[in-house]
């Protein structure tokens, strides 16, 4: 399948490319950007007049809710959001039912997404035994079987000797670990700590439920040397603590999600369980320090952290509703809005869900590696081409994932998302206009 994009403005975060081209594509790869050999011969021509045709994006956490919770998502639904967002990788995490624990689950897993020939799925195997933090998983059998790391989930590992031994193990074979800094103890509340959950009678989540697991962390990491990625950053103190461990120099990676980088602790306004999410909305001043940290590359990527939510279990009283909101469709505007709220380029906002995100999974791509994430001849053609000027309104009804809630239903956001390539593959179009 030969296909010729024309017109376009070929953005590329990782080479510095933003110009208006075409891109030539036969076999699943780029064969030409900018000047197209005129004996090329397309069997399809999209035309990309007044779009941004940038890398497909990568996000770092998705859950696409099978096995075990088919009720909330399935791999069929989940994949065709990711497609209508523009998201042609994505890394799940393994607190599925039941958890990725076991070789034979991540092959299914992997079989069943390459069978739909959609997104391109990164699997995080669990790092203990159903996620119970007591015995270590078979890490190398899950590394053959798909894993790129190893993750709890929102799961803790209670006992610290647990969680050194896994970290020295990981570190011993070059394994990254995943984790969300989250002491057990004191992050088991709904909302963020503060006057808002005081008056709301709301049991708060303090921030140094972050930062004395981030702290715990960067101790066993320069004893062990473990790669450590941290998932969803919540808190201006957190941030500051990573930007020292990384000027340190400790192997340490991080994400924030779209909910935390927009969205304060008053937007729950009166009990409103969309924005029953986790981590919880904290404070102005945490949301601005995330803003700067992921502008300033202190956080290394942008993440969805989709998570779809059945109406039972959200349409509850706050505090008993499912956190969770689904994001893939959403990612690449929220993207967009925080690039253009902060005074960035376009190529230094695509960078946090394309080039950045790749840096942090490393290795662990394999072959794929060098191209994914980015717009190289002979790369593989994994595309998003989107409307830059277009606005549309968040309707969760129109929106693709199993999941339909949201906290942002309503808002107005830029960029549309025209059409997404995986491996050449036209995998998602829309109508114009």
């Amino acid at each position: 399948m030969k296909v010729l994009i024309k017109n376009g403005r070929v953005v590329d975060p990782a080479s510095g490319r933003d110009e208006r081209g075409d891109i030539a594509i036969a076999a699943g790869r780029i064969v030409a950007i900018g000047r197209v050999a005129a004996d090329f011969t397309p069997n399809r021509t999209l035309d990309a007049s007044g779009l941004v045709v940038a890398p497909g994006l990568v996000d770092l956490a998705a859950r696409l809710r099978e096995p075990g919770h088919e009720h909330e998502g399935m791999l069929e639904s989940e994949m065709a959001a990711a497609m209508a967002g523009g998201v042609t990788s994505l890394v799940c995490p393994p607190d599925t039912d039941p958890p990725l624990d076991e070789p034979g689950l991540v092959e299914m897993l992997k079989f069943r997404a390459r069978n739909l020939n959609q997104a391109r799925l990164y699997p995080l195997g669990a790092l203990t035994r159903e996620l119970k933090g007591e015995a270590l998983t078979e890490m190398a059998e899950l590394t053959e079987a798909g894993c790129v790391g190893f993750s709890q989930a929102e799961a803790s590992v209670r006992d610290t000797l647990v969680l050194q031994r896994a970290l020295a193990y990981a570190s011993t074979f070059g394994y990254a670990v995943w984790l969300r800094p989250n002491d057990p103890w004191l992050g088991n509340g709904v909302a963020a700590k503060g006057p808002l959950a005081t008056r709301m009678g709301l049991s708060g989540v303090p921030a140094i439920a972050e930062t004395i697991a981030l702290a715990t962390l960067f101790e066993l990491m320069r004893d062990t040397k473990a790669r450590v990625h941290l998932c969803r950053l919540s808190s201006a103190a957190g941030v500051a603590l990573v930007r020292a461990a990384k000027a340190e120099g400790l192997p340490v990676s991080c994400d924030v999600s779209v909910n935390n980088l927009h969205l304060i602790d008053v937007d729950i306004g009166y009990f409103n369980a969309a924005m029953r999410v986790t981590p919880p909305l904290r404070q102005q001043r945490d949301r601005d320090a995330l803003r700067a940290a992921l502008a300033d590359g202190t956080i290394d990527a942008l993440v969805s952290d989709h998570t779809p939510v059945d109406e039972d279990a959200k349409n509850l009283p706050f505090a008993e509703a499912e956190p969770g909101a689904t994001g893939l469709e959403l990612l690449l505007s929220l993207a967009l809005k925080w690039g253009a709220d902060s005074g960035l380029s376009l190529a230094q906002t695509l960078a946090t869900v394309t080039q950045r995100p790749v840096a942090v999974l490393g290795e662990s791509l394999g072959s794929l590696g060098s191209s994914t994430g980015r717009l190289v001849e002979g790369g593989v053609a994994d595309l998003c081409l989107f409307d830059p000027a277009a606005h549309w309104t968040v309707t969760p009804a129109a929106l693709r994932s199993q999941g339909k809630h949201t906290p942002f239903a309503g808002y107005e956001l830029p960029g549309r998302v025209i059409a997404t390539l995986v491996g050449g593959h036209v995998a998602y179009e829309a109508q114009r206009g």
